[in-house]
């Protein structure tokens, strides 16, 4: 089943009478399930990609699709209301809140869904587990790892049971042994829940656990293959 399509899609950003193009007519297509990596040096345009995929951008020209229906023209709430239902994310600085403990990080947004204390007690536990934060479900992230902070992160994301995760360089500001793990999480949740990863990377240890790769260049797609799956390795 399709999740996510782009046709066409330019996106001109304007400072005074300077115009940069960051996408010239970028058409793509993600399916559910996929584990997908959009590469590309900086400036080529992937985490502008991203960002109109995420709905926390529109296009300048376009169409952008999430489930089969067109994002491009929502105005802001409506915008808003598809990123809670349909869209997790995960930020190169983790963009926790620092007041907040690793479980209140995560429960934050099923108290934006309503859900109510049962159900958000048995879900955050749940993800804390599944990313191997459960004895540090107390801690704020002033008190966590680089790579802990990255994890709650993950486990944020996936609260609402999101159809797309989309990550912006999500290894950027770890070492290569929790680059390693949060990858290596990524992927098993990949697996085990079925939902659709679409990350963007210039890190070549990233780029190994894609399934598909996306290589952008100068705002236009120079490349849109396969690969094998990681193997852990």
């Amino acid at each position: 089943m399709e999740v996510a399509k782009v046709e066409n899609a330019t996106r001109v950003y304007k400072t005074g009478k300077v115009e940069t193009h960051a996408l010239r007519g970028v058409s793509l297509t993600i399916e559910n399930g996929e584990f997908t990596a959009l590469v590309g040096p900086s400036g080529s345009g992937k985490t502008t990609l991203l960002q109109l995929i995420g709905c926390l951008d529109q296009p300048t020209s376009g169409r952008v699709f999430i489930k089969g229906k067109e994002v491009s023209k929502l105005n802001r709430n409506q915008r808003a209301d598809l990123r809670r239902r349909e869209l997790g994310f995960i930020f190169q600085f983790f963009a926790l809140i620092p007041t907040l403990s690793a479980y209140e990080n995560v429960e934050m947004p099923l108290l934006l869904a309503g859900q109510s204390a049962a159900e958000r007690r048995q879900r955050v536990m749940e993800l804390l587990k599944a990313v191997d934060l459960t004895e540090r479900a107390h801690h704020r992230p002033d008190q966590l790892s680089g790579g802990e902070q990255q994890r709650v992160a993950i486990a944020r994301a996936l609260a609402t049971n999101p159809t797309i995760i989309l990550a912006d360089e999500p290894t950027a500001n770890l070492d290569t042994a929790n680059g390693k793990q949060v990858m290596d999480i990524m992927t098993r949740l990949n697996q085990e829940t079925g939902v659709t990863f679409i990350f963007a990377t210039h890190d070549p240890r990233v780029i190994q656990y894609a399934r598909r790769v996306i290589t952008l260049r100068d705002g236009m797609v120079a490349e849109n293959g396969a690969q094998q799956p990681h193997t852990g390795d």
